[in-house]
């Protein structure tokens, strides 16, 4: 469950088979998928925050939930629209000599997939796949099992790693920032290591082994953004390669998750709302598989394994939240399942881990992190409240059954680590370095009344020193679909704007998943306006608690994000001064219109079927970005796309532009003398897939923008930049 809720609360957090439009290099979403695997962060001149990707966790498989894709192959080139060169932001870099010389230079770094099994480590240097003893990981002893230039692809890179349990085989998943397909190697492990296998367009695989110790490999297959089948393969002298499921409703995907005890192979088959469940025996992978509970719709579950019993994650029953069930696994159907434990209301279930003698719940409650420890023995909990500083957990599977090793992160605070130890029932945090922002910043829980009377949760920071914030920028997040999170990672650029004296608030509203499945329920289909009437609450009640003002306020989104943003700045343009989005989905309308398009059909129960019915068509025309743009004035406008996004197509953000500038001229003509027209920018980044979120240029270029529209001087800033990243 490295992200093992990930399986659904991936499902729930992106939604549906590769998370739509949400990713980084970990991975995306269509609205954020993003997040496939965790990237790890390196702190350069420090310590290696290690996070070791043995298996997927479950919240892989929520985490690989499909969300709005679209194709777009038949726009025109479209010239790219920014009012300097990007050349000349870089510049700023250049010429700007850092006055921290004297203080350590922290450097941070995105670092690839990484496997233990058994005594080696497997991982990715430099163009090659390697493995290295285990004592031996941190320096430069290391074999070369597979060069990946021999793909013949531009600038590859590993994002998931599985070891045969004999170790006589290795696969790897590689791709290309500026592509989602994928390309699985299979490499024989001998003196010799040779690549003996390849497959296009691999999604999720796992091994098995059969009775005569020959390793099968699982694997699913994606067309078209869309997962729904699984085959089956074996090498050497009993080479086969066999179809061995499909799925034939288009609204589901497939997904393939590996018990952590290894006993099963499970199939996962979901939508945003409805899952199913098939078990492979992990020993006799020839056999049918067996189907736990036949699909109910609205009902989400997924399963791990312990000592002949099956531990699951389902929201069945009331309230309609996850809680957690077991049964024998010899009687997995749902009429066994019996009550094992139930959360707390409001509580989101991050990830959950399954060790010999315990259960790991990760959760979120009240927008605060908890670890429970559950006692399998005795059934005993112990509940842990984690540092009011976190804002998210970044798994570490591990074959350890005496510790739980995890990390937590902030925006601006990069992961540190810490371990759960069962024999002394403590929890023990990584001593040495410790980041000077803890001392330097802030960071606050507050929460905004919305139109109907919810409190909508938001995490503020700033510094401890800023003196009369209201004369203090503030840059506002926000997502809201697909019941996935804000996503909260750290992101050195972040933390470069907060000593830079900026105010950052991440506004938790209904259609995420940050208090729970209803918090979804309650901001999807026609309940959507609930997230725009959460964020202008959200911006208002900042502002009147003395939190920056309206000229000195910027909003922020990604992907699906931007439905939230687009429609704020039609309805309420006058409590923003600018505005960035990145891959943003801003015709709601159009796209879900049209069926054709991949993932459209996986989409419906997000944001409803215009196509054949009313009351949903005339819901969406009531908030979507493109169809409400007016002659008014708009905060101004920083768009980043990117060439190859085939979730957010480029043709749909240029029109979206086009008809925005247009009504921007229209006003400026009756605005009279002295009017300002705000900026309206697209940047169009070539390559690329749906982000590229550590991305120099792209960072430099918003950040630049930001500046400029707030009236700010942005050398100290730069300054800032340059010492956390690499120019």
């Amino acid at each position: 469950m490295q992200q093992k809720s990930k399986l659904f609360l991936q499902a729930l957090k992106y939604s549906i088979p590769h998370l739509g439009k949400c990713m980084q290099k970990q991975h995306l979403n269509h609205c954020n998928f993003t997040d496939h695997y965790y990237s790890r962060i390196k702190l350069k001149k420090g310590h290696l925050t290690k996070c070791l990707q043995n298996k997927p966790k479950i919240s892989e498989l929520a985490r690989n939930i499909p969300s709005r894709s679209f194709s777009c192959k038949d726009f025109l080139p479209i010239k790219q629209e920014n009012e300097k060169p990007l050349s000349e932001n870089m510049d700023a870099f250049e010429k700007v000599r850092t006055k921290l010389e004297t203080q350590p230079q922290e450097e941070y770094e995105i670092i690839n997939a990484e496997v233990k099994h058994g005594g080696f480590v497997y991982y990715q240097e430099g163009c090659c796949l390697v493995r290295s003893k285990d004592e031996e990981a941190d320096n430069d002893n290391y074999e070369v099992l597979f060069n990946l230039e021999e793909l013949k692809l531009d600038q590859p890179f590993i994002d998931c790693i599985r070891v045969a349990p004999d170790e006589k085989y290795v696969a790897a998943k590689i791709r290309t920032e500026d592509s989602e397909a994928s390309t699985c190697i299979i490499v024989k492990l001998s003196d010799q290591p040779v690549m003996e296998a390849s497959f296009p367009n691999v999604s999720s695989f796992e091994w098995v082994k059969d009775e005569e110790d020959e390793d099968v490999l699982f694997y699913t297959f994606q067309r078209n953004l869309r997962c729904h089948d699984v085959y089956r393969a074996t090498f050497g002298d009993n080479k086969r390669n066999e179809r061995f499921y499909t799925e034939k409703d288009p609204s589901y995907f497939v997904f393939l998750y590996l018990t952590k005890d290894s006993r099963f192979l499970t199939i996962n088959i979901m939508n945003k709302t409805t899952s199913e469940v098939w078990l492979i025996d992990g020993l006799s992978p020839w056999d049918p598989p067996v189907l736990i509970q036949k699909r109910i719709h609205g009902v989400l579950y997924y399963v791990e394994h312990r000592d002949d019993e099956l531990y699951i994650l389902t929201n069945v029953g009331e309230p309609t939240e996850f809680k957690l069930m077991r049964t024998a696994a010899d009687t997995p159907a749902i009429m066994n399942w019996d009550l094992f434990f139930t959360m707390k209301r409001n509580t989101k279930v991050v990830d959950l881990d399954m060790f010999k003698d315990h259960c790991v719940l990760f959760l979120k409650h009240s927008n605060l992190l908890y670890v429970n420890v559950i006692g399998l023995a005795d059934d005993s909990v112990r509940s842990l409240k984690l540092p009011p500083w976190a804002c998210g957990f970044i798994m570490d599977t591990n074959s350890d059954p005496k510790n739980c090793p995890f990390q937590l992160c902030s925006p601006i605070r990069p992961p540190k680590y810490y371990t759960y130890k069962f024999a002394e029932g403590k929890l023990f945090e990584e001593t040495g370095h410790e980041d000077p922002i803890t001392k330097t910043s802030r960071v606050l829980r507050l929460e905004a009344k919305s139109k109907d009377g919810k409190l909508v949760p938001m995490t503020v920071f700033h510094k401890t020193d800023s003196e009369d914030l209201q004369k203090k920028p503030l840059l506002v997040h926000v997502y809201g679909a697909y019941g996935m999170d804000l996503k909260m990672n750290f992101r050195p650029e972040r933390r470069a704007l907060v000593d830079d004296g900026w105010i950052l608030a991440y506004c938790h509203v209904r259609g995420g998943g940050e208090l729970g499945l209803q918090w979804h329920a309650d901001g999807r289909l026609t309940k959507k306006l609930h997230g725009l009437a959460d964020l202008e609450a959200c911006i208002k009640t900042l502002h009147g608690q003395g939190f920056s003002q309206p000229s000195l306020t910027a909003l922020t989104a990604f992907s699906a994000g931007g439905v939230l943003v687009g429609a704020l700045c039609n309805f309420n343009p006058d409590l923003l001064r600018a505005v960035t989005l990145e891959a943003p989905f801003l015709d709601v309308l159009n796209t879900m219109m049209d069926t054709t398009l991949p993932l459209t059909l996986e989409e419906l129960e997000e944001w409803g079927n215009p196509s054949s019915d009313e009351k949903h068509k005339n819901y969406i025309k009531r908030y979507c970005p493109y169809q409400n743009i007016k002659p008014q004035h708009y905060p101004s406008i920083h768009i980043t796309a990117y060439e190859n996004d085939e979730r957010v197509p480029l043709k749909g953000i240029v029109n979206y532009t086009e008809k925005l500038k247009e009504a921007v001229t229209e006003h400026a003509k009756g605005a009279g003398e002295g009017y300002q027209a705000p900026s309206i920018i697209l940047d169009i980044q070539p390559g690329g897939n749906h982000v590229i979120e550590d991305s120099h240029k792209k960072i430099t270029a918003q950040i630049k923008f930001l500046y400029e529209e707030l009236g700010l001087d942005s050398t100290s800033v730069f300054e800032t930049l340059k010492k956390y990243l690499k120019f």
